[in-house]
């Protein structure tokens, strides 16, 4: 019998048994009722047979900040097993800064903080709000179009295009490539079918960037992220791998999280209509509506972490070596720290609690960004008064690591 076999019931299985690191329950939207059982009698619990290899499952929100907050005991490095469930297959491990501890990790960071400082953020509003209305007003009316194909893909790869100054033409490569770096192989629509295919494209990509880098190193200095690392001491010099590694977080940092929540909110919007009229009645509240939208998707899953010594966890005992899975979607829906967490509430006080930006050292570096975006759509759509309808269920993406929507088809009403 299968974990989710319907004889059984979430309520019948072993807790030792219970294994949320199946992509297809993410793809399926069935995760929630397995979450909601290891908050209540297990929030920190341990899975000894995955696909993966045995793992710490971290389901509530206070244990996943215990670990995202302590650096020390729990790494993210690459060489001890990175920052997801799955251990990256041989030979295809690509260090960047985020699968890096201090000091590395800070001193790559830290090249590439400026440009989503609020300064520079202040200076790109104007084009952002330009290009959101372009896109709008370019959508057609009164027949069906893929919102995210339209909307969310577009706006995120014309913003990712800025970041590098990278040929406006090519955007929709950034799009493709990040989707080739977090595409579970395993998945029938995957957009690579192997280990070496993915490479290829990647491959591809350092070689793209590559030319782009010898310019920009040896042209005047520009403000745009390519020419950041190539001029920093942190980032200049990076072996192949690690290159490839740095870009391809970058490109998937400023593309999925924003390019999933223009999606999963207007999803979320079509399943709570009161909420919509509760907005149309009062713009301000896109302030605590964007943080919402982003909490209430969970663009990010999961992160995992690898015990450096043995320590204890909520009277648990991690050994050395033991990878620690960090929940964020099951954590995000935790009522004993957000009130009413499974519901969509766009006025809710204390929005910004919540952890799809993770926490701590590894936060988001483009969490401002990311709500500048969404607040901009989302004040474009309300002054245009748009009547957007969802004509069918969302095409979610197969993984346990990013809760995309591949597909999500709309009219917009006369």
């Amino acid at each position: 019998m299968t974990m989710r076999d319907e004889t059984i019931g979430i309520d019948g299985l072993a807790l030792e048994s219970m294994d949320v690191s199946d992509p297809a329950m993410y793809q399926q939207d069935t995760w929630r009722d397995m979450f909601a059982r290891l908050r209540r009698e297990a929030p920190v619990n341990y899975c000894a047979d995955s696909p993966y290899g045995p793992y710490w499952c971290l389901s509530s929100y206070e244990e996943i900040m215990q670990v995202e907050l302590d650096h020390d005991t729990y790494s993210s490095a690459s060489a001890v097993g990175g920052i997801r469930v799955d251990d990256q297959p041989a030979g295809e491990e690509l260090p960047n800064f985020i699968r890096m501890d201090p000091p590395r990790h800070t001193a790559q960071r830290k090249t590439v903080a400026p440009i989503v400082a609020p300064t520079n953020l202040r200076n790109m509003e104007e084009l952002i709000r330009q290009r959101t209305s372009d896109a709008l007003d370019s959508l057609p009316r009164g027949e069906t179009f893929d919102w995210v194909d339209l909307v969310s893909t577009e706006l995120t790869a014309m913003m990712l295009a800025t970041l590098f100054d990278f040929p406006f033409e090519d955007r929709r490569k950034l799009s493709f490539w990040s989707d080739v770096a977090i595409a579970d192989i395993g998945s029938e629509d995957a957009v690579v079918k192997s280990h070496e295919e993915r490479m290829g494209h990647l491959h591809e990509m350092a070689a793209y960037f590559g030319e782009l880098w010898k310019q920009r190193e040896s042209g005047e200095p520009g403000f745009d992220l390519i020419s950041m690392m190539a001029r920093s001491e942190a980032t200049a010099n990076m072996p192949p791998r690690e290159f490839i590694g740095n870009i391809a977080l970058l490109i998937v940092g400023g593309n999925d999280t924003t390019r999933n929540s223009m999606s999963g909110g207007l999803l979320a919007f079509a399943e709570n209509p009161g909420e919509y009229e509760k907005l149309r009645a009062d713009h301000s509240l896109v302030k605590t509506m964007v943080p919402e939208i982003i909490r209430y998707q969970t663009p990010v899953i999961h992160m995992r972490r690898t015990a450096l010594k043995d320590t204890e966890l909520s009277g648990h005992k991690i050994a050395k070596g033991d990878r620690v899975v960090m929940w964020y979607i099951s954590g995000n829906r935790d009522d004993s720290v957000i009130e009413d967490a499974d519901q969509f509430t766009i006025d809710r006080p204390r929005a910004r609690k919540h952890l799809s930006f993770g926490a701590g050292i590894h936060r988001c570096v483009g969490d401002r960004l990311a709500e500048l975006q969404l607040e901009i759509l989302w004040q474009e759509i309300l002054s245009r008064d748009l009547k957007i309808e969802v004509m069918g269920p969302p095409v979610r993406l197969y993984s346990n690591f990013i809760r995309g929507i591949r597909s999500l088809p709309v009219q917009i009403r006369e």
